[in-house]
């Protein structure tokens, strides 16, 4: 196949919509090249009935976006920012022994980690989690009629876990998967975390969540508006019980130079079966 014929017949796209419509509009597309490991940006249904092959990576980040989760759960529990800031408010300073205690701080070690999403990502964040001895739920999916070998109730991870980390995609099935109704029937002192999608959760119930004190903390790594508005209601105050890191989980050099490897051979693959 010629150069000019190949770059005349692909697509490649992150984060731009492919609805069906457009694609309609795009009558010789024979395949999307997707630099990410999420799909739900495009129109697989309409792709799949025109025969349109869709090349994405998933799996590149197993390594980096775990680290960064488990990074900020490690940040949650300590108390890691809070503590960052009254050091430099003075707050060891003005203290009357050698040490400041002014935030409790608990062990990852005994607690229970509640994984949602058995993904390339999630069993990772499993192993981190058990080498540093912690017990690893992973959640069934919500309203399941049954729960798979391996797996525990969905409501049980919410009452049993001291953090959880979504590790799921976005589908209409996990939409606001956490809302209000979640939050309360987790542990006053637990922990989420999220590195997976914004619109996994209810930012709005999220942030009511820890107005009332439902939960401990939160890190987000995504937001369900990528960038921010400059206002947005999660942003507009430094806040103690909330780590929002601007979606870099998945940006290592690791990550990228798998990203662009699998990305590459999963294109040569598709053209040498066509």
């Amino acid at each position: 196949m010629k150069w000019s014929s190949l770059l005349k017949t692909i697509v490649f796209l992150d984060r731009a919509t492919l609805s069906g419509d457009v694609l309609d509009q795009l009558p010789h597309l024979e395949l999307i090249g997707v630099p990410a490991a999420g799909v739900n940006h495009l129109d697989t249904e309409t792709c799949r009935k025109r025969g349109i092959g869709i090349v994405a990576c998933p799996g590149y980040s197993t390594i980096s976006v775990p680290e960064h989760a488990f990074a900020l759960m490690l940040a949650l529990r300590r108390n890691l920012m809070p503590y960052w800031h009254d050091v430099y408010a003075g707050g060891w300073s003005g203290s009357p022994t050698f040490y400041a205690e002014l935030h409790p701080i608990q062990d990852l070690h005994g607690s229970t980690l509640g994984i949602v999403g058995a993904g390339h990502g999630g069993k990772r964040l499993a192993e981190l989690a058990r080498a540093f001895g912690m017990r690893v739920l992973f959640a069934e999916r919500k309203r399941a009629s049954c729960v798979r070998d391996g797996y525990v109730a969905f409501d049980e991870v919410l009452r049993e876990a001291d953090t959880i980390s979504l590790h799921c995609p976005l589908t209409d099935e996990t939409r606001h998967l956490f809302g209000l109704a979640e939050f309360e029937r987790m542990k006053r002192s637990a922990s989420l975390v999220n590195a997976a999608r914004g619109g996994i959760v209810d930012e709005g119930a999220l942030i009511e969540a820890l107005d009332r004190k439902l939960i401990a903390n939160a890190a987000l790594d995504v937001l369900e508006q990528e960038p921010p508005a400059a206002d947005h209601p999660l942003l507009s105050r430094a806040r103690t019980d909330l780590i929002v890191t601007p979606h870099v989980a998945w940006r290592t050099q690791v990550a990228m130079k798998r990203l662009v490897t699998q990305l590459a051979r999963g294109i040569a693959e598709h053209y040498a079966q066509h």
